[in-house]
């Protein structure tokens, strides 16, 4: 069986690796398009990453089995408008997959196409040993779309008043890279399979997402790959890293609203509080997929 999945922007998506990866162990092929334009007629499965889908393109492919998968909601401007739209105007498909309960409520599909959950995962090289010793060199590390750091400079000028070092995993824009303090270092872009190594470069992972929808209900993914290398976890405070602490027995310092303690909790606070590590072995992305049961309608008792 060839599966055509469909990206539908530029995201960045590591869930496509690790599905092409686990249907190829499963004797089967799977084919990355952007747009649907490169899905060929006879196409089996669509697998599209929504986004909308296209009704002339669903009727294009009316052959194929449609799943759509929703690994978020929409996101700002008018994130909950947006939502409305595809609700009601989105095409069905065959099956659907939501990221987590809150995904597949704020959705609101009312018609009765089967479902399943699926959670973001943790490719299985964040959890192998390092070939070689890896010195510490900064005390915080931060990983993640950088656009999104904007609203969070302040938090950073709050660590370096806090005699801290910081290192940035990715590219940075330049609108932002001229506000960083002088204690950020950024590594500029570097490939996935080099992301632990760089993590382990630092004592704590910094996890910083903004509290309005959908941000805060949804799986922060570097904060899974912190834990998977075993850095303790700085963050602010929002619901979704409440739950997923409280869920999988994990302890992170979380940051206070008040602008006025941010300084101390980078100081002294920061060696001092209780950290607790969660074990994430089984949120490896080839355990977490095998859960689907969407692989045994595809391949049967695949």
């Amino acid at each position: 069986m060839l599966i055509h999945f469909v990206r539908n922007g530029p995201s960045y998506l590591p869930e496509l690796e690790a599905y092409a990866a686990f249907i190829a162990a499963q004797g089967h092929q799977a084919n990355i398009h952007d747009t649907s334009a490169t899905v060929p007629d006879d196409a089996q499965v669509v697998w599209w990453i929504c986004g909308r889908v296209s009704h002339l393109e669903q009727l294009r492919l009316k052959r194929a089995f449609h799943i759509h998968e929703y690994s978020s909601s929409s996101v700002p401007p008018h994130a909950w408008l947006k939502d409305q739209v595809k609700r009601i105007t989105q095409a069905q498909p065959d099956y659907r997959v939501f990221q987590n309960p809150w995904v597949r409520e704020r959705m609101g599909f009312s018609s009765r196409v089967p479902s399943c959950l699926r959670d973001m995962g943790i490719a299985p090289v964040f959890f192998e040993a390092p070939t070689h010793v890896i010195s510490k060199e900064f005390d915080l590390v931060y990983l993640g779309e950088m656009t999104r750091l904007q609203p969070f400079l302040p938090v950073l000028q709050s660590i370096h008043q806090a005699g801290r070092s910081l290192l940035l995993v990715g590219n940075v824009p330049e609108h932002i890279h001229a506000q960083l303090p002088p204690n950020a270092t950024v590594s500029g872009r570097v490939t996935h399979a080099d992301v632990p190594t760089q993590l382990r470069r630092a004592r704590f992972g910094l996890n910083l997402v903004s509290n309005i929808a959908p941000y805060n209900q949804q799986t922060s993914t570097k904060l899974l790959e912190y834990c998977a290398v075993g850095l303790p976890v700085v963050s602010n405070d929002y619901p979704w890293v409440r739950y997923f602490a409280s869920r999988h027995q994990g302890n992170f310092h979380l940051l206070s609203d008040n602008p006025n303690t941010w300084a101390p909790s980078f100081g002294e606070a920061l060696e001092a509080y209780p950290y607790q590590v969660p074990d994430l072995q089984d949120m490896q992305w080839p355990k977490l997929l095998a859960k689907m049961p969407l692989w045994k309608i595809l391949f049967g008792n695949g």
